[in-house]
C-alpha cells in the first residue's frame, strides 16, 4: 500500500501542475496578450455605428433588401447566420434537396435582377460549411452591382469603386481568394449613398 502511494504520488501532483498551467495559467496568459495586443480582434471584431453594436466582421448578415449586397446562404436555424447553431445543410450534391435549394436560389437571384444575364456566381447559391460566413467571392459582388445601383441611384462605376476598396487580398498573399466582407461593403454603400 505504501509503495502504491508512492508511485501514485508523483503522478497525481504532476496532473495538478499540468492541469494548473495548461488549464488556468497558459489561458489567462493568452487572453492577456491578445486583449492587450489585439483588442479589436479579441472582443469578436465587433462593429459599431453611432455607438451601437451592428454585427461582426467574422459573422454573415442577412441582408434582403434589393439596395443592399446580398451574403451567402446560411443554412443555419432556424434563423439565418445564427452563430449558435453553425453548421452546414450537411446535404450532398446528389441529394434533391441541395439540387432544389440551388435552383430556387438562382431563381429568385434572376427575379430580383432581371436584366443581369451572367451566370450566377456559386457562393451565392450555395451555403457554406459553417453558414456564418461574412464573405462573398469578387465575382457575386461584381453580379450584384448593377442591382444595388439601380436601386441606390448610383452610378455603377462608384458602386464598382466600393466593391474594390473592400476587397480583401489573399491571406499571406497565397492562401484563398480575394473576397468582400458584405457587413462592410454595406456600410460603405450606405456612407456613399448618404454623401450624395
Amino acid at each position: 500500500m505504501n509503495s502504491t502511494l508512492k508511485m501514485l504520488r508523483p503522478a497525481l501532483v504532476g496532473f495538478a501542475l499540468l492541469s494548473a498551467i495548461t488549464g488556468l495559467l497558459y489561458p489567462v496568459a493568452v487572453t492577456g496578450v491578445a486583449g492587450t495586443l489585439f483588442p479589436f480582434q479579441a472582443e469578436g471584431s465587433l462593429v459599431r455605428q453611432d455607438g451601437r453594436l451592428i454585427g461582426s466582421e467574422l459573422i454573415g448578415q442577412t441582408f434582403s433588401s434589393p439596395r443592399y449586397f446580398w451574403g451567402r446562404p446560411s443554412a443555419t436555424a432556424p434563423m439565418a447566420n445564427n452563430a449558435a447553431g453553425s453548421g452546414g445543410s450537411n446535404q450532398g450534391p446528389t441529394n434533391p434537396a441541395l439540387v432544389d435549394a440551388v435552383k430556387a436560389r438562382v431563381e429568385a437571384l434572376k427575379a430580383a435582377d432581371p436584366t443581369n444575364t451572367a451566370p450566377v456566381p456559386v457562393d451565392l447559391v450555395s451555403a457554406s460549411a459553417s453558414g456564418l460566413d461574412p464573405h462573398i467571392s469578387m465575382a457575386a459582388a461584381r453580379y450584384q452591382a448593377g442591382r444595388v445601383a439601380r436601386e441606390r441611384g448610383l452610378p455603377l462605376e462608384a458602386v464598382q469603386r466600393l466593391i474594390q476598396a473592400n476587397t480583401e487580398a489573399r491571406d499571406l498573399a497565397v492562401l484563398g481568394e480575394p473576397r468582400v466582407n458584405v457587413l462592410k461593403l454595406n456600410l460603405a454603400l450606405d456612407r456613399a449613398h448618404a454623401s450624395q
